[in-house]
């Protein structure tokens, strides 16, 4: 029997969910969709995201229950996305994350200036 608690056993499914959900182009998707948007704004408003990654993004998004998908009758067709119930419900974790970096962000460039700067010895 192992010591190692479920919750960090390589099998458990929470490693899986917390790869797709917490990486960045993620979180800032669930964020861009405070509304229902189309493919396109969601792209204009997430500066340096492909189409490529802002599909795959939206795919996971989609396959876990946090984002719906919607076509729009045309012409021209279209698709809109929304946050689901499930999706909404990680707005208030999301915001404190986005908060807590806000507010450490210049320690956390400092503190990495300072590693990157010193001589390790390795």
């Amino acid at each position: 029997m192992s010591d190692v608690d479920p919750v960090y056993r390589a099998d458990c499914p929470s490693r899986e969910i917390l790869d797709q959900i917490a990486d960045k182009w993620s979180m800032l998707v669930l964020a861009v969709l405070i509304e229902p948007r189309r493919f396109n704004a969601i792209k204009r408003r997430l500066d340096g995201v492909t189409q490529r990654v802002l599909t795959q993004t939206l795919r996971k998004l989609e396959r876990n229950g946090m984002v719906s998908r919607r076509i729009l009758p045309g012409p021209p067709l279209g698709v809109e996305y929304a946050r689901t119930p499930l999706g909404n419900s990680l707005q208030g974790p999301f915001s404190q994350l986005y908060l807590w970096t806000v507010q450490n962000m210049d320690e956390i460039q400092s503190r990495q200036f300072e590693y990157d700067t010193r001589d390790t010895g390795h």
